[in-house]
């Protein structure tokens, strides 16, 4: 078995804003229970409380180009895994992760910087390795490091980089000028190395130097290799697919499980369904829908609203929708054209439709128990974890077959599309309303996507496997 040291910008439940958390969280402990030492270090925001947490190390300096940052190092453990916290306020303290009122922050590229420098103080002083497995641009500096400042360190000698690609459209994009205020000299500004259409690109440097990199779904893998995904990487990720694999993300089933599920209102399974009806009603009371037709079917959608997930393709066919026999509950924030289009949705349909813009894990939970399919048209998906959960929850997903989305669902338990217009969406959702009607079959599909198994037990294995394969 391996000793790993992960590096990432969040993790559930310490802090999340989109499922790069959710398999940070989940993924550690699934690969202790397989045998390996595992750690994780993330930045220690304002959000992440440190009661109970243990300081493990006093002012470690973390010199760059410029000024030097102290930073304080903190342990927490999650389900029996370390996260080592790097504390550092004056860079971490703040109310948002990445960005304020949309507006990324003007230093990022120093934040991030010092958590990929910190991470290796860790693995030289605390938790030393075998393999750095880190995840996105927030993390990819460490593969830079370790390959070019600290190539002539013994300390790492033998040491691996694994990089896990969780959303190419996210890269961290800086100008030239900040290469010497991140410890990192001219020389690594070149077409091969960081430069990247006069900036220089966190993304491009690890899968440059990293030993092994891999995407959260096997389609994922495939479709980054071509120029309508890989934005504008397509062609260093085409030159390294000898390094590159895909292994699907997993779903943690002890929080996301109907049988047990203590947020929604009644408990059920693919044996007995009674609970699925009592969640529908509950739902449609919470958000003061009619319940005067529980045969009306719900399509529920729980999402970022932005183009990537679909919602250029939904905007267009709202009116034909409310056409229809259905009712719509929609949970989730981003662009604010989308958000109004939405709200005004609800208010000008108050017996159709429901809009609550921002996010609760709870009501995301009871949307997944009481509709009845779950709507996800996204433009790429990398790997997609609201459509598993939709699965083992009994609703039956509608999704465009890309990355992930087309990994897990097929006809059999679902209903995918393959152009990316809006007719095909509208075609796809009326095939799916027409085959609601027939109750037996419409249950018959259920019961197979409840029986997908889609765990992280799957998905740690295959990790570990490439591990193996990673190491001498």
């Amino acid at each position: 078995m391996s000793k790993i040291l992960m590096v990432a910008s969040e993790a559930v439940p310490l802090v999340k804003t989109g499922g790069l958390a959710d398999v940070v969280g989940s993924l550690p402990p699934a690969l202790a229970n397989r045998g390996h030492e595992v750690a994780v270090v993330l930045p220690r925001y304002s959000r992440i409380s440190l009661d109970g947490a243990a300081k493990v190390y006093d002012n470690l300096p973390i010199l760059l180009g410029g000024p030097g940052y102290r930073t304080d190092i903190f342990t927490v453990h999650v389900k029996g895994v370390p996260y080592f916290l790097v504390d550092c306020p004056p860079l971490f303290d703040r109310d948002g992760i990445y960005d304020s009122g949309g507006w990324a922050y003007g230093d990022n590229h120093i934040r991030f910087a010092v958590l990929c420098r910190a991470a290796l103080e860790i693995a030289r002083r605390m938790h030393r390795p075998q393999i750095l497995h880190c995840h996105d641009w927030q993390a990819s500096l460490v593969a830079v490091y370790l390959r070019h400042s600290f190539r002539y360190d013994p300390t790492f000698v033998g040491m691996r980089c694994l990089l896990t690609l969780h959303n190419l459209g996210y890269q961290g994009h800086f100008g030239r000028e900040i290469l010497p205020y991140i410890g990192l000299d001219d020389s690594l500004y070149r077409m091969d190395l960081l430069e990247f259409h006069g900036m220089v690109n966190y993304l491009k440097g690890g899968i440059v130097y990293s030993d092994a990199i891999n995407t959260v779904s096997r389609g994922y893998a495939a479709e980054i290799q071509r120029p309508e995904y890989g934005f504008g990487l397509d062609g260093l990720l085409r030159a390294r697919s000898n390094a590159l694999t895909g292994i699907l993300n997993g779903a943690d089933y002890d929080e996301w499980n109907p049988e047990t599920d203590p947020l929604i209102a009644a408990n059920y399974s693919a044996r007995d369904l009674t609970g699925k009806r009592i969640s529908k009603r509950a739902l449609l009371e919470e958000l003061r829908l009619p319940t005067d037709n529980l045969d009306r079917p719900v399509i529920g959608i729980v999402s970022r609203l932005a183009n990537q997930k679909g919602f250029d393709l939904i905007e267009p066919i709202l009116g034909a929708l409310m056409g229809e026999d259905l009712q719509l509950v929609v949970l989730g924030k981003g662009d604010p054209h989308y958000e109004w289009a939405f709200s005004k949705l609800a208010g000008d349909h108050p017996h159709k439709v429901a809009t609550w813009i921002g996010y609760r894990d709870d009501l995301a939970h009871r949307i997944e128990a009481g509709a009845d399919m779950f709507l996800m048209p996204s433009l790429y998906e990398p790997c997609g974890l609201s459509q598993i959960y939709s699965l083992r929850y009994g609703t039956v997903p509608i999704v465009r077959a890309t990355g992930g989305l087309a990994d897990t669902i097929d006809p059999s338990v679902g209903f995918p599309f393959h152009d990316y217009t809006p007719q095909a969406l509208l075609d796809t959702i009326r095939a799916a309303l027409r085959a609601f009607g027939d109750k037996p079959a419409w249950q018959e599909t259920m019961r197979r996507g409840m029986a997908r198994d889609y765990s992280w037990k799957t998905a740690a294995a295959a990790y570990s496997e490439l591990y193996a394969r990673m190491l001498p």
